[in-house]
């Protein structure tokens, strides 16, 4: 008898560790209009919420700031991924992966996936550039969005900061008002070829497509974030947007407890 002991215990391992392994896993994948395998994690009930992080984050990132646990607790159906190029989702190395509005495709494919009618969207920095696109390509679904942590900079198809951090993440060292970006990418084990290919097809989104947006959108922004753009510039680009004030700078704003309170007060 002896002999079974070691056997039945090394079982009890593999399926304690099988079920702590699953238990981690809480989020799905999805293959877009590519194959590109995207992450994302559905929780809560009620009206669907599609929370959109910025450059070089993920999904798990709106996990530290209160939005997510607000929503939820409001009673929101809250979905979030990583887009592709980051997280779990796959990082491609093709220029076709990332051109076109592929980004915003993956969203869009992961609504019809979940057969979402209507839903909300909440972008911070370069989520808001994503989030812009959602207005214009699946218009007849979004019902509300909010723009974080920009302004009216990315409007522009040759946006300086977006050629300078393309070109440094593809070994251009000259380019010094990236620094800070170049520091933070290289302290972390990003896949930089991913990103860079991010920013070479980063979508802009003309002022004449902002002009014809229909829906309510909240423009938020810190009150010592003076990163791409002017918000109130963008604030008049947009037909039925609104302007509001957090506090905090580019990197702490969207965490922070009155961005959340705004959110949610906008949303209902």
């Amino acid at each position: 008898m002896k002999r079974y002991v070691a056997p039945v215990i090394a079982l009890v391992m593999i399926v304690l560790i099988s079920n702590s392994t699953y238990a981690q896993q809480t989020g799905n994948y999805y293959a877009s209009f590519d194959g590109t395998k995207i992450y994302y994690e559905v929780k809560g009930e009620g009206f669907p919420v599609i929370l959109i992080h910025g450059f070089s984050g993920t999904g798990e990132g709106w996990k530290r700031g209160p939005l997510y646990n607000d929503l939820l607790n409001a009673g929101y159906k809250v979905i979030i991924l990583d887009q592709r190029g980051n997280g779990r989702s796959d990082k491609p190395h093709t220029d076709a992966a990332y051109a076109n509005d592929a980004e915003t495709k993956d969203i869009i494919g992961l609504a019809n996936s979940l057969n979402l009618k209507k839903y909300d969207i909440v972008g911070y920095s370069r989520g808001s550039i994503i989030a812009s696109r959602l207005l214009v390509l699946d218009k007849q679904r979004v019902q509300k969005a909010v723009l974080g942590g920009m302004g009216d900079a990315y409007t522009n198809p040759n946006w300086t900061r977006r050629v300078h951090a393309y070109k440094a993440l593809m070994g251009d060292t000259s380019l010094h008002d990236v620094d800070d970006m170049m520091k933070y990418i290289h302290s972390n084990p990003f896949d930089e070829l991913a990103l860079a290919l991010q920013q070479k097809y980063q979508p802009s989104t003309s002022k004449q497509e902002l002009a014809k947006v229909q829906i309510p959108v909240l423009i938020i922004r810190g009150t010592e974030d003076k990163e791409n753009g002017s918000e109130t510039g963008l604030n008049k680009l947009i037909p039925q947007s609104k302007l509001s004030y957090v506090p905090g700078d580019h990197n702490s704003a969207g965490r922070s407890v009155q961005f959340s309170t705004d959110v949610l007060g906008f949303l209902k």
